[in-house]
């Protein structure tokens, strides 16, 4: 399983970015799959997380209510869509995905593969 990233950029805060995540060589029918931000300095934090087939989404505090997390399945493809973006928003962002989904999906134990992670950055 390979997850990529792509989607991430300089952004002026109150902007938008849509954040994309493929998987290739994905073998398992439902999973999880979640979105993970890293700043210089600071622990890992969860962002959001969505279920297939399920379709639910799960966001931290840091997105409630600005990121949609969404999921296309056919194109093993899931996009974090990110609004109304602040300067603490920079971090490195990364996506992950849990084939077996056995704990809380805020936690980054539960998730089985990564990606690479990309770069945003939110100027003031």
């Amino acid at each position: 399983v390979q997850l990529q990233a792509s989607g991430g950029g300089l952004v002026q805060a109150g902007g938008s970015l849509r954040l994309s995540c493929a998987v290739s060589r994905r073998t398992f029918s439902s999973y999880a799959m979640g979105w993970f931000r890293q700043a210089p300095g600071k622990e890992r934090e969860f962002v959001a997380a969505i279920t297939w087939p399920s379709d639910s989404p799960y966001y931290g505090e840091s997105g409630q209510g600005r990121f949609t997390i969404s999921i296309d399945n056919a194109k093993n493809t899931v996009y974090l869509q990110m609004n109304k973006l602040k300067p603490e928003d920079t971090a490195v962002y990364y996506c992950a995905v849990s084939a077996t989904v056995i704990g809380s999906l805020r936690s980054s134990t539960t998730y089985d593969y990564w990606g690479q992670g990309t770069q945003v950055t939110v100027s003031s």
